[in-house]
């Protein structure tokens, strides 16, 4: 099997196989969060949408949502889920062809740890100029925590009826780097792939600074989530600021 581009053959399987059911319970938290903004939050734009699994329970909340993400594959899965009237848009990070403001921008499930350092600060930046003053930035990150954790088990295995998957990953501490390699076994040959998959772990530091330069105040990190600060056991911290 050779290796696939990220999220292009993992697109047709990625709902079933990767994600843990998990967004009606970051949207729950999110929808809270927001809660206390005295001009509410009506207009979302979901940075790194993928398959459209966070918009689609934004959406039945009243939030208006428009979507970004750099494949194609999973764009396609977005739109049958969220039909024809989810503005979704193909968009490579740093880029970010858009108009217009936005009351908050989210980004879930790591998508920003595929940004190299410098492509990062620079989608906060190009992402902070689409939020209304007031806006919100959540979006969350794998951590050092993470980083320590797949290079303790660099090899992860999953099924699911006739499938199976093996996460294997090849940890840089000095770079920051996770390299997985991600194949999956089907049935037939045609069902058969590996994708690459490269991440950047942003160090706490690197984040907090370049939310400043964005013009962003942080305002807390906390456990995948959740109202629990992060922690040195975090895996996946979320991170809350605002434009002022």
């Amino acid at each position: 099997m050779s290796a696939a581009e990220a999220y292009s053959r993992l697109a047709g399987v990625y709902d079933e196989l990767v994600v843990d059911p998990c967004f009606a319970e970051w949207a729950d938290f999110l929808a809270s969060l927001w809660a206390a903004d005295p001009d509410g939050v009506h207009t979302v734009l979901d940075v790194c949408c993928g398959t459209g699994l966070m918009a689609a329970e934004l959406i039945p909340r009243g939030i208006s949502v428009v979507g970004i993400d750099a494949s194609p594959d999973m764009l396609d899965r977005a739109r049958v889920l969220l039909g024809p009237d989810v503005p979704l848009t193909q968009v490579v990070l740093p880029d970010l062809p858009l108009e217009g403001l936005f009351d908050a921008a989210i980004s879930t499930f790591d998508g920003l740890n595929y940004l190299t350092p410098d492509d990062f600060a620079l989608t906060l930046t190009r992402v902070a100029r689409r939020l209304r003053p007031g806006g919100w930035l959540v979006f969350d990150l794998h951590t050092d925590a993470m980083m320590a954790f797949a290079a303790e088990h660099p090899d992860i295995h999953g099924e699911d009826a006739d499938r199976r998957f093996v996460v294997h990953s090849d940890v840089d501490r000095s770079a920051r780097t996770i390299d997985a390699s991600i194949s999956l076994t089907g049935p037939s040959a045609d069902s058969s792939f590996v994708e690459h998959h490269l991440q950047y772990v942003h160090s706490d530091e690197y984040v907090t600074e370049s939310l400043s330069s964005a013009g962003l105040d942080l305002l807390t990190v906390t456990d995948e989530y959740t109202h629990v600060p992060a922690s040195e056991k975090t895996l996946r911290a979320t991170w809350i600021a605002r434009r002022p």
